[in-house]
């Protein structure tokens, strides 16, 4: 249990984010694009984990990971408006493509959470993980194999550590991978 508790905090969103977008950046663009996958991430990653952490310290919410999933609500409508802002300054400011739809994607991934969560618990972590793997995968085809094996870890890890079921743990990182294939498949 423990190890399974350090896989998902070491691959929590946020971690999983910087990675992702500044790997895919760098992959389509060098350096530019890392710089411009490093300020999606502080939009879809760090805005997001501010806001979640300032909650716990005010006691809004009992940790990170936010178990009741009616108090989540708010914290989609939050990374809705940060991911929002940021497809507002990639399009104006000319950022690659790829990590344009890769922001639409997590937009897209948001809005599903937002949807989802008030019925059911379906797990961001995979989510997130699925769609930066597919994400990677469509752009920089090598990679996927390296980021799937993320998205298991992830996977179990959410599972062992009876943060979310089966279900809701797979539900997540095909619902996430699927997201952004179509990302992808539209905008590139």
């Amino acid at each position: 249990m423990r190890f399974a508790q350090a896989v998902s905090d070491v691959l929590q969103p946020r971690n999983l984010l910087f990675a992702s977008l500044a790997l895919l950046g760098w992959g389509v663009a060098g350096t530019g694009g890392a710089a411009w996958g490093l300020f999606a991430a502080v939009f879809a990653g760090a805005v997001p984990a501010w806001f979640i952490q300032r909650g716990v310290r005010r006691g809004a919410w009992a940790n990170r990971h936010i178990d009741d999933r009616h108090q989540r609500l708010g914290v989609f409508v939050v990374i809705i408006a940060s991911v929002a802002v940021s497809l507002a300054v990639l399009e104006f400011a000319g950022a690659p493509r790829e990590i344009f739809a890769a922001a639409v994607c997590l937009l897209a991934v948001a809005v599903v959470l937002l949807a989802v969560t008030p019925l059911w618990k379906i797990s961001v972590h995979a989510m997130v993980a699925g769609s930066m793997a597919s994400a990677l995968g469509s752009a920089l085809s090598g990679w996927w194999w390296a980021a799937s094996t993320v998205v298991v870890a992830v996977v179990w890890s959410r599972i062992a550590t009876c943060g979310h079921t089966p279900a809701q743990a797979a539900t997540g990182a095909l619902t996430g991978a699927g997201l952004a294939a179509l990302s992808f498949a539209v905008l590139l």
